[in-house]
């Protein structure tokens, strides 16, 4: 854990100075990651966001991976990336009336799109996942704003939305990885139904899920749909049926003898 908090601090220190990494340089290459424990982490954070379900079954109730909405383990551009993120907290966060750290946001993914329960903050789970969005965000100023390139930009769509086109795009578009009934298939994830993700997820808000599909789907065709055909489509998986978000459900974390910490 020294190790880990000594890269943190680096990374951050990395940041304030202003450093970017090499434009030729991958986000992400296992090859160089850091020796030792930071490594250890950074790999284990990225394999917790790619196969989500097969690492954390008990915390995750949705039959969806993190990579679902953060394409490429979160280093595709406007596929959920998480370059830059780390620097961005902690953070303002509107829907909880509080400042919030990125654990905070963390568990958000857990409670409303993974429809589950997050982890401790304490946990190797936790720490590993954060280890990792820290490493992607490494070279990126503390509090600057996500380069637009990367980041997911919303759009306002020609004309209103309509469901009954998008459903017709839906079937044409969309049905063959995900499903006629919503419910994905194979390594897809599903849209709608009591498998997918919760009312309360930022992908049940119409301007968040248009944005990327506007620039991630269809998958073998990304960027192949006009502004108004995203719009169309996402109504039309956003007429469907969902789980319920449970704001009243308690979610607790065990608890640590003093000397953990």
């Amino acid at each position: 854990m020294k190790k880990l908090a000594l890269f943190l601090a680096l990374c951050i220190l990395t940041a304030c100075a202003g450093q970017k990494t090499p434009a030729q340089a991958p986000l992400y290459d296992e090859k160089a990651l850091p020796a030792g424990a930071p490594g250890d982490m950074i790999r284990y954070g990225r394999e917790l966001i790619v196969n989500t379900r097969a690492h954390m079954r008990g915390y995750v109730v949705a039959n969806l991976d993190c990579a679902a909405c953060h394409i490429a383990g979160g280093t595709k551009p406007k596929g959920g990336s998480f370059a830059g993120i780390y620097g961005q907290f902690p953070q303002w966060n509107a829907r909880a009336h509080r400042m919030i750290a990125l654990q905070d946001r963390l568990a958000e993914c857990f409670l409303y799109s993974m429809n589950g329960r997050p982890p401790s903050y304490n946990s190797r789970e936790m720490i590993a996942l954060v280890a990792y969005i820290a490493y992607l965000s490494r070279g990126t100023p503390l509090g600057a704003t996500p380069d637009p390139a990367v980041k997911l930009v919303k759009f306002a769509p020609p004309q209103p939305a309509s469901a009954q086109r998008g459903a017709a795009l839906y079937a044409q578009k969309c049905s063959a990885c995900h499903g006629a009934d919503g419910a994905g298939v194979a390594i897809f994830p599903p849209l709608w139904g009591p498998t997918s993700f919760n009312g309360g997820a930022g992908m049940h808000r119409l301007p968040t899920m248009a944005a990327f599909v506007r620039y991630n789907m269809p998958q073998n065709a990304p960027g192949s749909l006009t502004p108004q055909e995203a719009y169309d489509v996402s109504a039309f998986v956003l007429s469907h049926a969902r789980p319920k978000f449970q704001g009243a459900r308690l979610v607790g974390f065990p608890v640590r003898p003093a000397k953990y910490f």
